[in-house]
């Protein structure tokens, strides 16, 4: 396939949104779809690359992978093994038990599948997991795996209805990530079968006749393409439903700008042929590696979420020096072609995943070294914290069989005439151990009724948490059954409002047509990372949230109908939150209420009483 320099300029322009949106340039808020570019990139010379092999008769499984390895492997391995060693050094042993996880799941291709599996709660924060970006690469692995045989098969069999086929496969990848962004937009996000379609328009364009190479139409195309990037990177941002329909314009705006841009005949080919760009472009894969894990490690040794102006600056210039060092000395030693045979070069491939594996599982298997450090400098162990919480029959993980749960068993202060559900997911678990230590006595009997990653929506549905609906459809009849006549709503709020807090109106609306008495309680104070680490690296007391403490004004408005309480009117000051009282911890991680946490906040704001105070 011949060489078009102007797409090592394309690389750029997905690159750089990616880095300066990570580095915390607010500028660039929607630079995260600088992967939705890099993807349309890939699928568009992968698929020239496999086409132009079968026309020629010699194309080849194993010399595709061979090629593939020889591309990607080298600077992965190469960021795994440096990566490791910051983490071995700096994590506390619970963030090296996540990252050794990563990195086993990025030696097997699936690192997209532990992100998704893995997020939204008992995680760390997705600012402090240094492989979290090796999720693009996962995708784009998996690709490589199905795209070939396809190719093969269509290109031999239905040779004719190559733009038919993989055009209706983009379709149906497309409409799938429309219908997810409402249903399940973590799995929308990381998965494959919802990202495909991106890949085959680059693959659909890889088999259109050749381009124009001047006029009007070229200029206006190329322009519009690039305007379309652009117009994304700057309005997009962490609240923008994505991908769905919204990832159409980066994309689209990829596919005009490869298929209209030429280096001499274009204002934008002249762009993307400019040398600075040509020279990012080719340093943009080990750029990508590198950038993420100096990120992380910079928010977590001075535990500022967003780098200011100099922090900003030292992130990007230290990702580009390594990554030009890794383009230099590992990517293109490595490129070149050598004697070695296909399955030799597999080999080595596989040998260098087995090291990378091999680390993770050993951070693994060891809980994350705790040697490492004094025990006094440890968090608490989510295990012990979350067994208060009266896991397996009051609060529910996995498969959340609520048939589980028991009336019995989950009853808090039994003698109580108030029967009262608290409804939600960790969030709401939380202040169960302050309510047992406080609620005796009360008028409130309170019933536990609690799952991981359920927030107490009715039309709350997620690919990962399938059963959360029956689970939330459930408590209804528990209210029923129990004679209920106050609910106390909670929850990791912030997840929600990725969806759409005004989700939370088809449990109120179906509780006021109960007439039950509502409490909503606001999102709790969350840390960018362990209060523990916050504790080790600054002595005091307090530290700045990572929420936007607006999501409770929000959901004050949202729930006007019932009665609303703010834990961060208890807990906080402006922007800064307590996060230890008297030498107790009052979080065992970034958010969770300790024992200490929970009790006071149940003292504090819980409705115990007989009336609304």
């Amino acid at each position: 396939m011949q060489h078009r320099p102007e797409i090592d300029g394309l690389r750029a322009v997905a690159v750089l949104p990616v880095v300066l949106f990570h580095a915390g340039v607010t500028a660039f808020s929607g630079g995260y779809v600088g992967v939705d570019v890099f993807f349309v990139i890939s699928g568009f010379l992968i698929t020239g690359l496999i086409k132009e092999d079968l026309e020629a008769g010699r194309f080849s499984i194993l010399g595709f992978y061979n090629r593939r390895i020889r591309r990607i492997l080298p600077a992965l391995v190469f960021t795994a093994l440096l990566t490791s060693v910051a983490a071995f050094v700096f994590l506390l042993p619970n963030f090296l038990v996540d990252f050794s996880k990563s990195l086993v799941s990025v030696s097997t291709f699936v690192s997209n599948f532990y992100f998704w599996k893995a997020s939204g709660y008992f995680e760390n924060s997705a600012h402090l997991r240094p492989m979290l970006h090796t999720w693009s690469l996962a995708v784009e692995e998996q690709f490589y795996i199905f795209m070939p045989i396809a190719a093969f098969l269509v290109y031999r069999f239905l040779g004719k209805r190559w733009l038919l086929i993989f055009g209706l496969g983009a379709l149906a990848s497309l409409a799938l990530s429309i219908y997810a962004t409402q249903v399940g937009p973590t799995a929308n996000f990381f998965l494959l079968p919802t990202r495909a379609w991106e890949l085959l328009l680059g693959a659909l364009l890889a088999a259109l006749p050749a381009r124009t190479k001047s006029g009007w139409v070229s200029q206006v195309g190329s322009l519009l393409g690039l305007s379309m990037i652009a117009w994304a990177v700057f309005t997009y941002d962490e609240a923008t439903p994505f991908p769905g329909a919204a990832a159409l314009v980066p994309c689209i705006g990829t596919a005009l700008a490869i298929y209209f841009a030429h280096p001499q005949q274009t204002f934008v080919g002249r762009i993307l042929t400019w040398k600075p760009m040509l020279f990012i472009g080719l340093i943009s894969y080990s750029l990508y590696l590198v950038h993420w894990p100096i990120a992380v490690f910079w928010r977590y040794l001075t535990l500022e979420l967003t780098p200011g102006a100099l922090g900003a600056a030292a992130i990007i210039v230290a990702s580009t020096v390594l990554a030009a060092f890794s383009w230099k000395y590992v990517e293109q030693p490595f490129r070149k072609r050598g004697k070695a045979s296909n399955l030799q070069v597999i080999g080595v491939g596989v040998a260098a995943l087995a090291v990378v594996g091999g680390i993770g599982a050993f951070g693994w298997a060891t809980n994350g070294l705790p040697g490492r450090f004094p025990p006094d400098a440890l968090p608490q162990s989510a295990e012990s914290t979350a067994a208060s919480w009266r896991n397996g029959t009051c609060f529910l993980e996995g498969n959340l069989d609520y048939s589980r749960w028991s009336a019995e068993a989950c009853v808090i202060n039994s003698q109580g005439d108030v029967p009262t559900l608290l409804w939600g997911d960790s969030f709401a678990a939380h202040y169960v151990p302050g309510l047992v230590e406080t609620a005796n006595g009360s008028a409130a009997r309170i019933y536990q009724y609690t799952a991981a990653g359920c927030p107490p929506v009715l039309s709350y549905y997620s690919f990962a948490r399938p059963n959360c609906r029956p689970f939330n459809e459930h408590a209804l009849n528990l209210i029923d059954e129990l004679g209920v006549r106050r609910v106390i709503l909670s929850a990791r709020w912030v997840d929600l409002r990725l969806r759409g807090l005004d989700q939370l109106r088809s449990t109120l609306d179906a509780l006021h047509a109960r007439g039950l008495e509502v409490y909503v309680i606001g999102q709790s104070p969350m840390f960018i990372t362990d209060v523990a680490v916050v504790a080790a690296r600054t002595g005091g007391d307090s530290w700045t949230i990572s929420i936007d403490a607006g999501i409770n004004e929000e959901l004050r408005v949202l729930s006007a109908d019932a009665k609303f309480i703010d834990p961060l009117d208890t807990f906080c000051e402006g922007d800064r939150c307590l996060y230890r009282v008297d030498d107790q911890f009052l979080y065992w991680d970034y958010g969770h209420f300790s024992g200490a946490g929970s009790a006071r906040a149940a003292r504090a704001y819980m409705p115990l009483g007989a009336t609304a105070p």
